[in-house]
Formats: C-alpha cells, structure tokens, sequence
C-alpha cells in the first residue's frame, strides 16, 4: 500500500509540476517575444486576425517598393526636364542677341555652335535613363528613346509611359514620353525642339539677313516650347505630390495596423511579469513542498 500511494504521490506531483513549469516558460516566452500567442490554439479567432493583418503589412511592403521607384524615377524626371527648361531659356536669350544688328556674321556663327552644343545636351537628357536602367522619356521602349541620323534626331520610343500600381487600386505613370515634353504645334504644324534648335543653327551660319531672320523666327517656337516644357514640370510635380500622400497613408494605415497587431497579439509586460512572479512562487514553494514531503514519505518507509 505504501509503494503504490507513493508511487501515486509522486505522479501527480510531477504532473503538477511540470504543468506550472510549462505555464511559467509560457509567460517567459511571452515576455521575450512581447507576444500574447504562441500558438493559434491559444486564440484562434486573434490568431486570424493577426495573420490578415500581416497579409496586409506585406502588400503595403510591396506597394512602397514600387511607390519609392515611382517616386525616385519622378525625381529623375523632374531634374532632365528643368535643365531642358534651362537649355531652351538659354537658346531663347542666344536668339535674342544673334536677332540684334549690331551683331557680326562671325557672332553670329559662334552662337550658332552654342545653340547646336546645347542641341547635343538636350538630346543627352532626352536619352535619360531611369532607376532600373532604362529609357526615362521612352515609354515602353526597350532601347534609346530618342535616336539622330544624318542630323536628325528622331523619337524611337513607343506606347506610354509605364504605369506603376500605388496600391489600394491607385497607379501613376512615373514619368512621360519625350514628345509629351518637347513636341509641340508651332502654328504651322507639329515640329519638336531638335527641330527648332537645328534650325536656328543652320540659319545663323548662313549669315547676312537670313541668320538675323532665322533667329526672330525662333524667337516664337523657343517660347511655346518652353511653354511646353513648364507644364510638364508641373505634371511631375503633381504626380510626385500624388505618391507623397499616398505614402503618408500607408504610413498611417500601417501604424494602425501595428496598433491592433499589438492590442490583439501583444503581451502585457507588466501583468504577464507579474503573473509569472506568482508562478514562480508557487512552483517553488511545490518544489519544496515536495522535497519535504517526499523526504517524510521516505523515511516512513525505511522504519
């Protein structure tokens, strides 16, 4: 009767033990993790929810990955099209001077290199490429947006420019195509401004009447071109302010996530701290218990 009563003792001690040390390394994982589950038994209908959640923080990861290439390739944008804005202002003022009669034919001439250099500097930004390496102004081109044979610069690029998906179902084209930015109608119909550039080059290296007339000729082009060309840059502005705040809704979308992410999943450190000091109370006083009382048990035995 002995052997078994204590045999009976000390299993459902140890059950008991070893139910309060699970209990007690529960807590300590909670408090190590900050997490109130540990497993989806613990509360499946939280458990749920937490992983919705989750679904929703890894689609918001990849919209700000294609939110930042919108924003940087805007960026790119917005700095190729204000220096083509530069260059065609310091084209206009060339033609303003080689348009004065107190000018030389040899002035002149040197104007002209200035204005087909800056034609050469147009194309180079033209040419841009975005953060992935391809052609910034060339649609859904796979080469070189713009292309110049026999003094001709010519627009190799296709479609549209690229979309780009923003989430919550919003996109935004992350830059233009080259005409969108510098062709234009000039009154006599649609030309661009390699066109026009080149023009003025050519006709101030005539020299006498024709280069004083070439340059007032441009004069008008040069202004609706940079017309032009300051209503693309308020396009892109717009669209960079576009993702701006788009990305400041993610961002507080995302802190309410992690608010509820917190209040559903997250421990109470300080109740769950507090629980475990109980705990660990009462396993030690078990523990001691059990060593007192295994120790009686067995010195019955040996008299």
């Amino acid at each position: 009767m002995v052997t078994v009563s204590t045999a009976a003792f000390y299993g459902r001690t140890n059950q008991q033990l070893g139910t309060l040390r699970s209990r007690a390394e529960a807590l300590q994982a909670q408090i190590g993790s900050g997490e109130r589950l540990t497993r989806g038994s613990d509360d499946p209908a939280a458990a749920a929810r937490l992983r919705l959640l989750d679904r929703r923080q890894r689609l918001a990861q990849v919209d700000q990955t294609n939110s930042d290439r919108a924003g940087v390739d805007l960026k790119l944008a917005d700095q190729a099209v204000s220096s083509m804005a530069d260059i065609v202002i310091r084209a206009k003022e060339l033609a303003l001077q080689a348009r004065s009669s107190s000018l030389t034919d040899s002035n002149r001439l040197a104007i002209g290199t200035e204005i087909t250099n800056l034609r050469a500097n147009l194309l180079s930004l033209a040419n841009s490429r975005d953060a992935a390496g391809h052609a910034l102004f060339g649609g859904e081109a796979a080469g070189a947006a713009y292309s110049e044979a026999l003094g001709v610069v010519t627009y190799q690029g296709v479609g549209t420019a690229p979309q780009t998906d923003l989430g919550d179902g919003q996109s935004i084209q992350r830059s233009l195509t080259g005409p969108d930015i510098l062709s234009f109608d000039a009154g006599s119909g649609t030309t661009d401004m390699f066109a026009v550039l080149a023009t003025l080059a050519s006709g101030l290296a005539s020299g006498g009447a024709t280069a004083v007339d070439a340059a007032a000729d441009s004069l008008a082009q040069l202004d609706i071109g940079l017309e032009k060309i300051t209503t693309t840059q308020t396009v892109i502005g717009t669209r960079q302010a576009w993702v701006e705040t788009i990305d400041d809704r993610r961002t507080n979308t995302g802190e309410m996530i992690a608010e509820e992410q917190g209040d559903i999943g997250g421990a109470d450190l300080a109740g769950t701290i507090t629980r475990l000091q109980e705990l660990m109370t009462v396993l030690e006083a078990s523990q001691a218990s059990f060593v007192r009382l295994s120790g009686l048990s067995l010195f019955n035995q040996l008299n």
